[in-house]
C-alpha cells in the first residue's frame, strides 16, 4: 500500500480511536496539563523515526512503550512524542535553550491489561518537581560534648546545652572574640536553657564574670550549688576563646587573684570556709518586709555627736537572741532549723581544739549561755552584717553601719589617729621595729578609704570604731592563724580580743557587750538562746529592766588567760602592772562577774525585744511550726514548760 493510502486510512480510523472513556479523558487532560511545562526539556525527534504499532498506538523511542494516539507524551517515561514541536515563545518572551536529554529509562514490564490500566491512571498524577531539601538531606552539626546532631541554625545543643562549634572562617578573617560579646551570647543561651539550670553554662558565665568584674554570675553559680573549687578544662578554655585570660586548671579563686577582683575573691573565700552548702533561711528571709522596717528603724536611730568627738552613734541598746520556742519543735525540725540558720563550719572551727567558744561547761550547761554562730552573707561587709545581726537580727543591707563607720573615722580622726598610731607603734616594738610617720599616714589613709568603700576588707581599727558607733563593748572570739582552704597557713590574725569604746564617757555607754566570731576572713554573729521563762511580748522601755535576762560571756581563753584588750595606751597599761591593769580597765567598761568555778565572765543583758524584731521571729517560727504540723498531724500536742526544767522531777510535776 502506498503512503497516501495509509494516510487516508488513518483519517478514517481517527474518530473511533478518539472516543476514550470518562476516566481516560480526565487522565489525558491531567497529562496534558502536567506535561506542558516539561515538554520543552526533551529532545526533538522527527516523524520518520517513530515506529507505529498496530491499533494506532505510537511506540516511545526512549522506552518502547506503546501509547494511545492522543497521548503527546509517553505514559511511562514522560518523553515527548516524536514529531511534536515545543510551543513557540510569545512575542517579547525569551526562548530558553533546550537542556541536555535525560538518561534513557528501562522499559516497564506490563504483564496484564489490568496492570497496564492501573499504570495509565496513576502515572499521570505523579507530577515531576525539582528535588526539595528534606530533613535527611540537611547537613546537621554534631555536638562535641554529647555527639547529638543539631539543626544548622541551633546555637546550642538541644540535648546538653553546649554551644555550637565555631564556624570555620576564611583565611585572613579575624578570630578575636571580645569578652563582653561572649557574655551576651552566654546570657542569650542561658535564657533558652533556664529551665534546665545548666551548671556548665553557669560555670562559664561565672568565669567570664570574674574577668569582666561582674559578681552576679558568680553569685548565681554559687547559689545553684556550684563548686567554687572547680577548675577549667582545655575544652572549656577553647570554648571561652580568650587565651590571654583563661588557662586550664584555673579556678574562680585563681581568676579573681589574677585580675585583682577583691570583692569576688572575698565572696569565694567566704563560701569555701564559711556558710557551707545547703539552703540558708534566716529570719530576715522569711519576713523581708519586717526586716526592711527593722533596717529603716536602725538607720533612724543613728545620731551625730557634736563637740570635740564628732562621731556617729546609735541611741538605743538591743541584743538579739534566739527564741526559746525553738525547743518546742520536734527534733527533726530543730535540726533543719539550725542547719538553715547557723554557720556550721564556723561553729566547728570556733569549737575545735583549742576551743574558742563553749569550752566551759559551767557557762554552757549550768548557766545556759551557749553561743550560736549565725550564718552571714559573704559580700565583703560581713563585719557590719555580723554587728547588725548581733544587735537587731538582720543584715546591714542599707549600709547604715558602713556609712556611720566611715563618717566616724573621717570626722573624729583627731581622736582616733593618736590612739591607733600608739597601738601600732607598740605592736611594732614587740617585733623590734619602729615605723615611720609617713608609713603610718599612708596606712591611715588606706584604712579611711576602706571604711567608706562598700565591700572593702576591714581592720581591727574598724571594730574599734564600731564599738563607738554601737556605744558598747564588742568581744571577738577568733582564730589566731588564718589557713587557706587547703589547710596552708596564710598569716596571723589579730582580731580576737575585747574592743572598748574608750573615747566615750563610761556613763554614755552600755556595759552589755556584743559578741562576734572570726574564722578565716569571715565574721559571724555569736548569739545566745534566751531562757525559756523569758517573756516574748513587747514591753516599753520603763519595764525593760524588770524583764531582762542575763547570759555570760567568758573574758578569758580556755587556759585562763585574759583576752587581749585592743588600743590601750601605755598610760593605761603600765609595764609593771601588766594583766592587772588591763583587767581593771575591763572591769570599768564591762559588767564583770566571777562564777563559782572562778571564771571571769561578762554579763550580757537580754532586754525585751523591740516589736518589729518580735514579729519577725514569730513569722520565722511559724514557718517551722507548719512543717512540724505536716509531719505529725493537724493537732500536735503542746509541750509543757515543766519538760524544760533543769531541776529534778518531783511528784507534783
Amino acid at each position: 500500500m502506498s503512503e497516501e493510502a495509509q494516510h487516508e486510512a488513518s483519517k478514517q480510523s481517527a474518530p473511533l480511536a478518539a472516543e476514550p472513556t470518562a476516566a481516560q479523558a480526565a487522565t489525558v487532560t491531567h497529562t496534558d496539563a502536567s506535561t506542558a511545562v516539561s515538554q520543552t526539556h526533551l529532545p526533538q525527534m522527527t516523524a520518520s523515526s517513530v515506529p507505529t504499532a498496530d491499533g494506532g498506538k505510537w511506540c516511545c523511542e526512549v522506552c518502547t512503550y506503546e501509547n494511545f494516539p492522543l497521548s503527546r507524551k509517553c505514559t511511562m517515561c514522560r518523553a515527548s512524542r516524536a514529531g511534536d514541536e515545543p510551543p513557540r515563545p510569545q512575542d517579547g518572551a525569551r526562548a530558553l535553550p533546550p537542556p541536555a536529554a535525560p538518561a534513557p529509562l528501562e522499559p516497564a514490564r506490563v504483564t496484564s491489561p489490568g496492570a497496564e490500566g492501573v499504570t495509565e491512571r496513576l502515572k499521570p498524577l505523579r507530577i515531576s518537581s525539582p528535588p526539595a531539601a528534606s530533613a535527611s538531606n540537611v547537613l546537621k552539626w554534631p555536638c562535641p560534648t554529647c555527639t547529638y546532631e543539631n539543626w544548622p541554625k541551633s546555637l546550642k545543643c538541644a540535648m546538653c546545652g553546649a554551644p555550637a562549634p565555631p564556624v570555620p572562617r576564611p583565611a585572613g578573617a579575624s578570630e578575636v572574640t571580645s569578652g563582653s560579646n561572649s557574655v551576651c551570647e552566654l546570657e542569650a543561651g542561658g535564657r533558652r536553657t533556664k529551665r534546665r539550670n545548666n551548671p556548665d553554662l553557669l560555670w562559664l558565665q561565672a568565669c567570664l564574670g570574674v574577668v569582666e568584674g561582674c559578681g552576679r554570675p558568680v553569685e548565681a553559680y554559687l547559689a545553684a550549688g556550684g563548686d567554687p573549687a572547680r577548675a577549667l578544662t582545655p575544652a572549656e578554655v577553647a570554648r571561652l576563646n580568650r587565651a590571654s585570660a583563661f588557662d586550664a586548671g584555673y579556678t574562680l579563686v585563681h581568676l579573681a587573684i589574677r585580675f585583682q577582683r577583691q570583692d569576688i575573691l572575698a565572696t569565694l573565700l567566704a563560701r569555701i570556709s564559711g556558710g557551707g552548702p545547703g539552703l540558708k533561711r534566716s529570719p530576715s528571709y522569711i519576713a523581708p518586709d519586717l526586716a526592711a522596717a527593722i533596717r529603716r528603724h536602725m538607720a533612724g536611730c543613728i545620731r551625730h555627736k557634736k563637740g570635740n568627738f564628732p562621731a556617729r552613734y546609735i541611741n538605743e541598746f538591743t541584743t538579739f537572741s534566739l527564741p526559746a520556742e525553738i525547743e518546742e519543735l520536734p527534733a527533726a525540725i530543730q535540726e533543719q532549723l539550725f542547719s538553715e540558720l547557723l554557720d556550721r563550719e564556723a561553729q566547728q572551727t570556733l569549737e575545735a581544739e583549742p576551743p574558742l567558744i563553749n569550752w566551759s561547761l559551767e557557762l554552757t550547761v549550768r548557766l545556759g549561755s551557749r553561743l550560736y554562730a549565725l550564718w552571714n552573707r559573704s559580700a565583703g561587709d560581713c563585719l557590719l552584717d555580723a554587728v547588725s545581726q548581733a544587735a537587731y537580727g538582720v543584715f546591714d543591707r542599707l549600709g547604715a553601719l558602713r556609712a556611720a563607720l566611715g563618717d566616724t573615722l573621717a570626722h573624729a580622726a583627731r581622736a582616733f589617729y593618736p590612739r591607733w598610731s600608739a597601738w601600732e607603734r607598740l605592736d611594732a616594738a614587740l617585733l623590734h621595729y619602729a615605723p615611720e610617720d609617713t608609713q603610718l599616714r599612708a596606712e591611715w589613709a588606706r584604712l579611711l578609704h576602706a571604711a567608706a568603700t562598700p565591700g572593702a576588707p576591714l581592720h581591727q581599727l574598724h571594730v574599734f570604731a564600731l564599738a563607738h558607733v554601737m556605744r558598747r563593748p564588742i568581744i571577738v572570739y577568733g582564730v589566731n592563724i588564718v589557713n587557706s582552704f587547703r589547710g596552708e597557713a596564710l598569716g596571723y590574725a589579730r582580731f580576737q580580743g575585747i574592743y572598748l569604746p574608750l573615747l566615750w564617757d563610761v556613763e554614755f555607754c552600755s556595759k552589755s557587750p556584743l559578741c562576734l566570731g572570726y574564722t578565716r576572713g569571715h565574721f559571724s554573729a555569736l548569739v545566745p538562746m534566751e531562757p525559756y521563762s523569758h517573756t516574748h511580748t513587747y514591753i516599753c522601755r520603763e519595764q525593760q529592766a524588770e524583764s531582762s535576762e542575763i547570759t555570760f560571756l567568758p573574758l578569758t581563753d580556755a587556759d585562763g588567760k585574759l583576752l587581749p584588750v585592743h588600743f590601750l595606751t601605755c598610760d593605761e597599761v603600765g609595764p609593771a602592772e601588766g594583766m592587772e591593769a588591763a583587767e581593771s580597765v575591763v572591769r570599768r567598761w564591762l559588767a564583770v562577774c566571777v562564777t563559782r568555778g572562778g571564771l571571769l565572765a561578762a554579763r550580757q543583758t537580754l532586754h525585751a525585744r523591740p516589736l518589729l524584731v518580735a514579729q519577725m521571729l514569730e513569722e520565722w517560727l511559724n514557718h517551722y511550726r507548719r512543717l512540724a504540723q505536716q509531719t505529725r498531724g493537724p493537732f500536735p500536742p503542746r509541750l509543757q514548760a515543766t519538760e524544760f526544767s533543769s531541776d529534778p522531777d518531783t511528784d507534783d510535776e
